[in-house]
């Protein structure tokens, strides 16, 4: 079998199947056909991918799973003549020639009309016949039909189209505007008479033609109420150094857990806004906690740093690998400076800790377990460095272990590394050490999950995706734990990670959890949840994995975004409360799921429909959303000479 049947295959298995679809006819149809010839050549390693993918003429090839649910709908037999309105591609044509005996599909746009011909012909699908010409007229020559499908959005249902069904015959259309459509099932139930079901909510393009929309659409006023709710509902935002900025914040002070997100790795307002919001939570409501997506052993050097404890010689290697400027740029430095000037002069336990939730640093914890045995216990220490052994082949590129463990079929490692946290686990506590020894169980903990996640990146899945998350949220446990159950956490991370997975395609298609989904479901309302979004600007990213930072332009919003929807409130900055009985106009006009843009630190503006957006529900997802429309890139820090009187180790010194 070929790498694309196999993808064919877990797309019709994952994204189909799973989600109810169980006519036997239209899953084999659907492993049949290979949507990678129905898409732009560019696009193929898109193929298979759970979104709609972009084609000639602005238009689009639907999302496979509404392809199927839209056949299903249809009940299609063997011997049925079937109607198509939209071929676009020619995809969902080819389908459902593979079930029915005849498809006619109708495209408006002659290139496309032409180019899906083009494509059935090549894959010799001969019962299939595409024309160009207006689909809400229908094809009367050819009537009447068994089935006839529509996929595009129409404000009613073309009358031309009714009555070209046989008797018994099913009409699937979207109907509705572009705030709200719906997908309706019209069975002819005699020469006369209609019966009509509700099938759900959709979202389609429009449908033009004499019995559609007119022109290009424009009388759907798309969006326009939608942003006029938002405007309403938003509190614009001061300058960050204003305290009023702050201020706003306070209504989610009484949340054990404030998670700030960010749609990007690499925009200054968003770590600006997260440093203005955590200041004020710090100095205003005893917040003493600060959790960020970041390495442990990189991050407790700053935190030794802002708590004035004495450094250690690895403090000066931290934050080197990719992607550095992730949180080495001048935003970064400033809070950091801020923090410790706060912290001067505190007694510990009122200190404010900066902390590491991610698990990718090996290497270092490896490296900071050892080290804190060789301080306290020698012996212990040769122990560790014999069972860590076996990772060192590895430890400069630990990807390359989840290679070898997935080929050899077993962890090589695993049994070690989890003797080793097991033994530092049941060590006593000694009073001179007690930080030193949590710090080493952390690394102990880390080495031991990332020998897991590793291994799980080559199982595909969401396997690696979930166990790094729960890692993250087990830290941000320890880190409550330790402080004591009057302690209160601060976390910064990628929206991906702090908004509530459940209501994202990340758990509703592809099983996966954040630790926002984990804080709401151990915490409920004592964890908010807070977004951050923008339209455009630029942005520190790569291009590829390990590749350079470079300073990028961020396309606009798409028009059938959430982005695109703030944009066109003309607010510029906003903050709008999105939980339950705060402003529900605003929660009942974005309730209904749509794109989200995701920016991490790889961003391809030329792929960007299907490698950065994502269908979300954003009052369920966040329990507040921060707007900038227009942001910039951070700038990453350089090498800068101690300040007199400062310890060299970061920021100062590296």
């Amino acid at each position: 079998m070929s790498g694309k049947e196999k993808l064919r295959n877990a797309m019709v298995d994952r994204q189909i199947a799973a989600r109810g679809i169980s006519d036997g006819n239209v899953l084999s149809a659907m492993r049949e056909v290979p949507r990678e010839a129905f898409v732009p050549e560019r696009l193929g390693e898109f193929a298979y991918d759970d979104a709609a993918l972009p084609i000639e003429e602005g238009q689009t090839i639907s999302q496979p799973y509404i392809v199927a649910l839209m056949i299903e709908a249809a009940r299609l037999s063997p011997g049925d003549r079937v109607l198509e309105i939209g071929a676009g591609s020619g995809y969902a044509a080819a389908v459902m020639g593979q079930v029915a005996a005849v498809v006619h599909a109708i495209e408006r746009h002659d290139a496309l009309a032409k180019a899906a011909a083009a494509r059935i012909a090549r894959l010799d699908y001969d019962n299939v016949h595409v024309i160009n010409g207006d689909g809400t007229n229908g094809l009367p020559d050819e009537a009447p039909f068994d089935a006839i499908l529509v996929a595009a959005g129409g404000p009613a249902i073309p009358q031309p189209l009714c009555s070209q069904l046989a008797i018994g015959g099913r009409l699937i259309i979207p109907i509705g505007n572009a705030d709200e459509q719906r997908l309706v099932r019209v069975i002819r139930t005699g020469e006369d008479d209609y019966q009509q079901d509700d099938l759900g909510p959709v979202r389609f393009v429009p449908l033009i033609g004499a019995h559609g929309w007119q022109g290009n659409g424009g009388t759907m006023e798309e969006g326009r109420s939608v942003p006029r709710i938002i405007a309403a509902a938003a509190e614009p935002l001061p300058d960050f150094d204003d305290p009023a900025f702050g201020a706003l914040f306070d209504r989610f002070a009484d949340a054990r857990i404030v998670l700030i997100g960010e749609a990007s790795h690499g925009t200054s307002e968003f770590y600006r806004a997260r440093a203005a919001i955590t200041r004020r939570l710090i100095e205003h409501h005893g917040f003493t906690i600060i959790a960020v997506e970041a390495d442990w052993p990189d991050a407790a050097a700053i935190d030794r740093h802002v708590r004035h404890r004495p450094a250690r010689r690895e403090d000066e290697r931290i934050f080197q690998r990719f992607p550095t400027w992730m949180w080495r740029n001048t935003d970064v430095d400033d809070f950091i400076g801020w923090l410790r000037a706060h912290n001067e002069g505190l007694p510990d336990d009122r200190q404010t800790g900066f902390h590491g939730l991610d698990l990718y640093s090996l290497n270092s914890s490896v490296r900071a377990v050892v080290d804190y045995l060789d301080r306290v216990d020698p012996e212990a220490a040769a122990i560790a460095r014999e069972r860590y052994g076996c990772l060192t082949p590895w430890r400069n590129d630990p990807a390359a272990y989840g290679r070898m463990a997935i080929n050899t079929g077993y962890a090589q490692c695993e049994q070690a590394v989890v003797q080793q946290l097991r033994d530092l686990f049941s060590r006593s506590r000694a009073p001179q050490d007690g930080e030193d020894l949590l710090d080493a169980r952390q690394n102990a903990r880390l080495v031991a999950n990332a020998e897991s996640y590793y291994r799980a990146i080559y199982y595909g899945g969401a396997e690696s995706w979930n166990l790094r998350d729960t890692h993250m949220f087990d830290t941000l446990e320890l880190l409550l734990q330790q402080k004591g159950a009057r302690a209160r956490a601060v976390v910064w991370a990628h929206n991906s990670h702090i908004g509530d997975a459940r209501h994202t395609e990340m758990g509703s298609v592809r099983d996966e959890i954040n630790i926002g989904q984990l804080c709401r479901e151990h915490y409920g309302d004592n964890a908010c949840l807070i977004g951050l979004g923008t339209h455009g600007g630029t942005v520190a990213a790569a291009t590829d994995w390990d590749g350079p930072m470079e300073v990028k332009r961020v396309n606009p919003s798409r028009p059938d975004s959430y982005e695109r929807l703030c944009h066109d409130s003309g607010v510029d900055r906003f903050l709008i409360d999105l939980r339950e009985g705060r402003n529900e106009a605003a929660r009942a006009a974005l309730i209904e799921p749509r794109l989200e843009r995701f920016i991490g630190v790889i961003y391809r503006p030329e792929t960007e429909r299907w490698s950065h957006y994502s269908t979300a529900d954003l009052p369920r997802q966040f329990d507040a959303w921060l707007w900038f429309d227009e942001t910039q890139a951070v700038t990453p820090s350089g090498d800068v000479a101690p300040q007199p009187g400062e310890e060299e180790t970061y920021p100062f010194g590296l």
